[in-house]
């Protein structure tokens, strides 16, 4: 199994080496306009100076702030909604025909409704990106505790299992393998939501130097700050993966 798993990381580096020497070549044979698509070398300067005149990391931080505090405030709205009407029958068909009309809106069509309430402020963006991503943690958590097998809940009756007992013994295990999925999906959209509302509110970021870049067609920044938020993206969606992987150990 070990060896199976170097075989496989030692594929996909070459595979990455591959591609990085085909898009330097066409770099330098100029085929698209160095202008327009600068090749993985200058790439890797340009960011090799963000790091060096530290110009990377305040925004850096900013972007990561702004993703996680939105995520985590979707997150635990999410659990804590999807809970109390997954655990109610006759909420959820309440309910049910608002969560599906929201749940449609993009949050990029209702930002201008976040701006004209909040300001273009930092709370603006981190209140849009958790209604971004608050969806599928809801969602999520609506389909684990919606899927309880009934003959648990049968025993649970026999048992005269109290409400508490029931919610920790029975329900939130079978919900927990949906919300990580749910909550996994949803850092994404933490990501993208992040970096767009730092280009709309023009505030310090990653996405807002992104934005500058390609205003002043400093395209290596440009690939240079994307490049940055790939990596940040990957980083988190892997530990998330970690932490998935741990806790449904039990599976």
């Amino acid at each position: 199994m070990k060896a199976d798993r170097l075989v496989i990381a030692a594929g996909a580096g070459l595979f990455l080496l591959v591609l990085l020497g085909a898009v330097q070549a066409i770099a330098e044979l100029r085929v698209v306009s160095p202008v327009f698509f600068p090749s993985p070398l200058r790439i890797a300067e340009a960011l090799y100076r963000q790091v060096a005149a530290g110009s990377i990391w305040s925004p850096l931080a900013q972007t990561c702030a702004r993703m996680l505090s939105g995520w985590l405030l979707a997150v635990a709205l999410g659990i804590f909604v999807g809970a109390v009407i997954g655990s109610s029958a006759n909420l959820a068909s309440y309910l049910d025909p608002t969560l599906e009309f929201l749940r449609t809106l993009p949050a990029s069509a209702v930002m201008p409704i976040f701006i004209l309430c909040m300001g273009l402020t930092p709370q603006m963006i981190v209140s849009v990106i958790s209604f971004g991503a608050l969806w599928p943690v809801l969602l999520g958590s609506l389909h684990g505790f919606r899927s309880v097998e009934p003959r648990l809940l049968e025993v649970a009756d026999t048992l005269e299992l109290g409400r508490f007992d029931r919610l920790v013994k029975i329900e939130i295990p079978n919900a927990v393998p949906d919300i990580l999925s749910g909550m996994r999906v949803s850092l994404a959209f933490a990501l993208i939501l992040s970096v767009v509302a730092e280009m709309l509110a023009s505030v310090e970021g990653l996405g807002n130097n992104v934005l500058l870049a390609s205003r002043s067609f400093r395209t290596s920044d440009l690939y240079a700050g994307i490049l940055v938020l790939g990596v940040v993206g990957a980083l988190t969606t892997a530990a998330l993966g970690a932490l998935e992987r741990r806790l449904l150990r039990w599976r």
